[in-house]
């Protein structure tokens, strides 16, 4: 006989068998998609409530949303703020009342309106709070600094451009949080040689120190050196550092693996032999734009039996100090030369030579080396898999063929600005690896190159066509069609792209970036398709397809909720689309550089319902129409205005060489 008091079947779940532990390992898979864990959350009441409990990271879109987010989720341990503009104290408050002891990561790196009295009320509250991002507070003073230093378990703080901020109050911080690991201070002009000497005496379990543009002298650099711990050492742009007092002896950090030296022009071979000495363990040198690159800098690193990567980006660099970098007993796996003056065929090709196991090669802007190089690149360097060589204007196309034959672990490949051609494309479509290839105007390919591309290379995630002209529908369909993975497509001015190309495309479910400027045959028809497939899409660039009106906007406002960044400039958009848009809640960044169709009135209204907006650029014109009173509470809002005085500009078509008028703000 039945059971009367039994479950009825209708009532029972398979998933009611499995434990909440076991269903928290199923949504850690859902991590890389944020819109799964919303489709899994309304399934039913339980999974609401799993998902609720099992969500340790939260990044709200606004402040507003913050009291309602944080009753529902109350196990948040990682919060990051940097798409909440305005964070005030009270804010602030919500949180430490809220999070409490679970809170143990908070970024308010693009926040503003929070005082001294905010912080103190979070870092009362929070006592567990390891890492604090405060970037870009240029208002917060030493007292907020004295409120920071109270957080006693702090392992990392970020206060990147805090220039208000002066030794007395990273002296502090050094006191209080003794436990830091890790500590950014770029661009902290009030910080000296008093606050970074009080950091590395007070902080002996510093692993990761950014010192850049700090106005420190060689006075402190003794004492940073003596951290038993550190590991990364950033000095980009400290021009108070010269050769003098660095050949102290015992200078130098045997634990140091990383060293940025960039733009540290009063350093020269003397202070780096000093500095690197000691240290056994340096894996990274970034010396770019620093001092000259020739036989005597490179002898006096030669002892660096560890280093794997080195970047000299826009040094001046000779032919002998390359050869001599050739000659390092060192395996090199990571090289930059981007933007030196002085690379050579003869430099290079005995570089490459020596280093057979590089990984990554960087040579944008190299514009004296030929078919040369790269048949010493290719021929040595079988493992790379990135090769930058942007500009490298003297290699002919015919060269490139090699990078496909020889080269087929690729899985970066910038060639834009080259003259590649079709063939070498062809070639290169057997790099099958190959998950990024930019070949922005490179004026010798066709549809057939891209196609092969497209056909062969299915894990491609980004291609970059930009002003490539002889692109046409055809080659879009074949990259559309066997590169599904794609996120990130530009075929700006790739003026023979029609809304095929869009609708082709609306089938990459993952595209989150699609750059279209001027594109005159592309409308509204193919940015709907674009709106209703790719759901994640979060940066869309319209500009100048003046067939895009405000079918397209509805489309999007129903469609795109994910999207931030729109740039409607010079398309046939007027105030009902604008207002459409409203519906977007994720939409941060607007820019409007034409007045046709568009009404101050209808303006206003758009950007009063955009509440989201952290950023608009407009045509100059606009501001002595709008009311000042409407700028003063969309910046105390949280937005932030850029205008534009120059429309048009001439310049030269790279395709027919006739003069056109295009905008000046590429």
């Amino acid at each position: 006989m039945r059971n009367k008091k039994s479950v009825p079947e209708s009532s029972f779940s398979r998933f009611d068998l499995l434990s909440e532990e076991i269903v928290f390992v199923i949504l850690d898979f859902l991590e890389e998609n944020p819109c799964d864990k919303k489709s899994f959350s309304l399934v039913c009441r339980s999974f609401y409530a799993i998902e609720s409990r099992h969500r340790r990271f939260l990044k709200p879109l606004r402040s507003e949303h913050l009291p309602k987010l944080l009753i529902r989720y109350r196990h948040v341990s990682n919060l990051d703020l940097s798409l909440c503009p305005r964070i005030t104290d009270a804010a602030l408050g919500e949180i430490s009342g809220g999070c409490k002891e679970m809170l143990r990561s908070i970024d308010l790196s693009r926040s503003r309106f929070f005082s001294h009295a905010g912080l103190s009320n979070l870092v009362a509250n929070c006592c567990n709070l390891v890492e604090i991002d405060l970037s870009h507070a240029t208002e917060l003073r030493d007292s907020a600094a004295a409120v920071v230093a109270e957080a006693r378990n702090l392992e990392r703080l970020w206060l990147v451009r805090c220039k208000s901020i002066t030794d007395i109050g990273i002296g502090c911080i050094a006191v209080g949080c003794r436990k830091l690991r890790l500590l950014s201070l770029k661009w902290c002009l009030g910080v000296g040689d008093l606050g970074v000497g009080l950091i590395a005496v007070k902080c002996k379990e510093m692993r990761s120190l950014d010192l850049s543009y700090l106005p420190i002298t060689n006075k402190c650099l003794s004492q940073i050196l003596e951290l038993q711990h550190l590991e990364d050492l950033v000095l980009e742009g400290c021009f108070g550092i010269d050769d003098d007092r660095l050949t102290a002896p015992k200078l130098g950090c045997k634990s140091l693996e990383t060293l940025d030296m960039s733009s540290c022009q009063n350093v020269s071979h003397v202070g780096l032999t000093s500095l690197t000495s000691a240290a056994g363990s340096l894996r990274q040198l970034i010396l770019s734009y620093g001092s000259r690159v020739d036989l005597a800098l490179a002898d006096s690193l030669q002892s660096l039996s560890t280093l794997q990567c080195i970047k000299l980006d826009g040094c001046q660099v000779t032919c002998s100090g390359l050869k001599a970098v050739g000659h390092w007993c060192v395996s090199l796996k990571e090289l930059s030369l981007s933007k030196c003056v002085g690379v050579t065929d003869e430099g290079l090709s005995s570089l490459v030579t020596k280093h057979k196991h590089l990984q990554k090669l960087n040579i944008t802007c190299c514009r004296k080396i030929t078919h040369v190089s790269l048949a010493h690149i290719t021929n040595s360097c079988a493992s790379l898999v990135s090769l930058k060589m942007e500009s490298c204007s003297s290699v002919p196309a015919e060269a490139f063929v090699l990078v496909g034959q020889r080269c087929q672990l690729l899985e970066e490949l910038d060639l834009t600005d080259n003259e590649v051609d079709d063939e070498g494309l062809k070639s290169i479509s057997s790099c099958s690896q190959l998950s990024s290839i930019k070949l922005g105007i490179c004026l010798n390919i066709t549809d057939e190159g891209p196609t092969q591309i497209g056909l062969s290379c299915s894990k491609l995630k980004e291609i970059d066509l930009y002003r490539s002209a002889g692109i046409t529908d055809s080659s879009i369909l074949a990259i559309a069609r066997g590169c599904p993975g794609l996120e990130m497509i530009n075929i700006a001015y790739c003026t023979s792209i029609s809304d095929s190309s869009l609708i082709a495309l609306s089938k990459c479910t993952k595209m989150n970036t699609l750059e279209s400027r001027g594109c005159p045959l592309v409308t509204s028809l193919g940015l709907a398709a674009i709106a209703v497939g790719c759901k994640q899409l979060t940066r869309l660039d319209v500009k100048k397809c003046r067939n895009v009106d405000d079918g397209g906007m509805i489309s999007l406002a129903h469609f795109s909720r994910n999207l931030k960044q729109i740039n409607l400039s010079y398309t046939s958009v007027t105030d009902l689309g604008l207002l459409s848009l409203a519906r977007i809640s994720c939409l941060q960044s607007m820019t409007l550089l034409h007045r046709e169709g568009l009404t101050p009135g209808g303006l206003a209204a758009a950007l009063l319902a955009c509440s989201g907006l952290t950023k608009v650029k407009l045509q100059a014109s606009f501001k002595s129409l709008l009311p000042p009173r409407l700028f003063e509470h969309l910046e105390a809002r949280g937005c932030s205005f850029q205008w534009s005085e120059k429309v048009l500009q001439a310049e030269l078509d790279p395709k027919c060489w006739k003069l056109q008028l295009v905008d000046s703000e590429e």
